[in-house]
């Protein structure tokens, strides 16, 4: 008798990967044209932006907040591109 073992480990490996790829188009809905995936955008007042940047000339040159900051910056603007209709 031969065994059978190996098409029905392929048909389930098969399965798996279909079902992941599934998965992961579902994660993602869309609200008006655009992704609902996109984070909000926080909006800070000109007093608040003010205090911060003078906290941050206060920092030592090339700091790790300083650093961080920027990548901040670089996602607050992927978020509004995201947003954006």
């Amino acid at each position: 008798m031969t065994s059978n073992v190996g098409c029905w480990k392929r048909r389930l490996a098969v399965l798996a990967i279909a079902m992941i790829s599934l998965t992961g188009c579902a994660t993602v809905s869309s609200e008006d044209g655009r992704l609902a995936t996109c984070p909000p955008v926080v909006e800070y007042g000109r007093e608040f932006q003010a205090r911060a940047a003078e906290e941050l000339v206060r920092l030592p040159e090339g700091s790790a907040i300083e650093e961080m900051l920027g990548d901040y910056a670089v996602m607050r603007e992927q978020a509004r591109l995201c947003s954006s209709p």
